[in-house]
């Protein structure tokens, strides 16, 4: 039997987030339909979605993940492709487990194919339904589109931190910049809670401190690593040094990085612009979206960058009170944004 997600009782405190996401995030429509999916991890968080789903007064399914199928996936399950077909608004709030990045590739495939309006709540926890979903997305839009607009037409981007942050990514005008503020259009599923801008770069040189998280699985493992940082050394846009005193982290990182030709390039590089997300909490999915910098390793999302070239993984890297300059031009100090 299928999981009535209107049964399940909710903490009121997730109500604010939740009703962000439904109607200011995605603006679902009474005649709409939408496909929610979720795990049992989530389905407190789910709950509270589904009603202010119910509030709108649309059409829509909603799916257990441990109900279709076991645990890691192997492939996203049928019944939820299928639903996603009909569907023009997606929800998927669930937390990840090793070797899932397939499944919601397959997923996402659907998304783009279809132009869905697509929430990517991955990892998504209470903490964040407080925090990062309680932002005021359309200050976070208007913040991220000043930011995009004076970085897409800059060649290079430098950034530093105290940790010993040093790198610098030269850009092409040939691979997009993305706004994904959390408004969230046919044009670009989205993140929730949103707020970064991003691109794919023609090449990135130096070193950057992990002092914040890693992304995929791999968060829920580690956390915060402030006091266990990983520093990672790239050159001509791939990973050629990992180094951290937690060596457990330093050698599946690398593993990560390292499982197809493509997995050790640097895919995405990008800026953070939710001013809701003050502080690392130990979580890829808010922690990203923390004014300054983070990169990810392998896929470049192609279908919105423009890159050509793909990648079975995708995992971001976080860091600290940045500085940044756009060309010459500084736009952070200390965390702090300039623009």
């Amino acid at each position: 039997m299928t999981t009535n997600l209107s049964d399940i009782p909710f903490d009121s405190e997730l109500s604010p987030g939740a009703h962000n996401a439904v109607f200011v995030c995605l603006k679902v429509q009474p005649s709409e339909k939408v496909t929610l999916i979720t795990d049992s991890a989530c389905k407190e968080i789910a709950a509270s979605i589904a009603s202010e789903l119910n509030q709108t007064r649309c059409t829509y399914n909603s799916f257990v993940l441990e109900e279709l199928a076991p645990r890691p996936l192997t492939d996203m399950p049928p019944e939820i492709l299928n639903d996603m077909l009909t569907s023009q608004v997606s929800i998927f709030a669930v937390q990840a487990q090793a070797n899932e990045l397939k499944t919601r590739m397959q997923m996402c495939d659907v998304v783009n194919r279809n132009r869905i309006r697509h929430a990517h709540m991955v990892n998504i926890e209470k903490k964040i339904m407080l925090e990062g979903m309680r932002a005021d997305f359309r200050e976070v839009d208007d913040l991220t589109l000043r930011v995009m607009n004076l970085v897409q037409n800059a060649a290079r981007i430098r950034a530093t931190t105290p940790a010993g942050t040093e790198i610098q990514a030269n850009l092409t005008p040939a691979y997009k910049w993305i706004k994904t503020s959390g408004i969230i259009s046919r044009d670009k599923w989205g993140n929730l809670p949103g707020g970064e801008t991003f691109t794919s770069p023609l090449e990135v040189n130096g070193t950057f401190v992990v002092d914040g998280v890693v992304g995929d699985y791999l968060c829920g493992k580690f956390g915060d690593l402030r006091k266990t940082p990983l520093t990672l050394v790239v050159s001509g846009n791939r990973l050629v040094e990992a180094h951290s005193e937690n060596k457990q982290l330093q050698d599946e990182f690398w593993s990560y990085t390292h499982r197809d030709p493509n997995s050790d390039r640097v895919g995405e590089f990008a800026i953070g612009t939710n001013l809701a997300c003050t502080r690392i909490v130990g979580n890829i999915l808010q922690d990203e979206k923390i004014p300054g910098v983070h990169m990810a390793f392998g896929d470049p999302y192609g279908a919105h960058t423009g890159a050509k070239w793909t990648s079975t993984t995708h995992i971001d890297v976080v860091g600290r009170d940045f500085d940044i300059w756009a060309d010459d031009r500084p736009i952070m100090r200390d965390g702090q944004f300039l623009v």
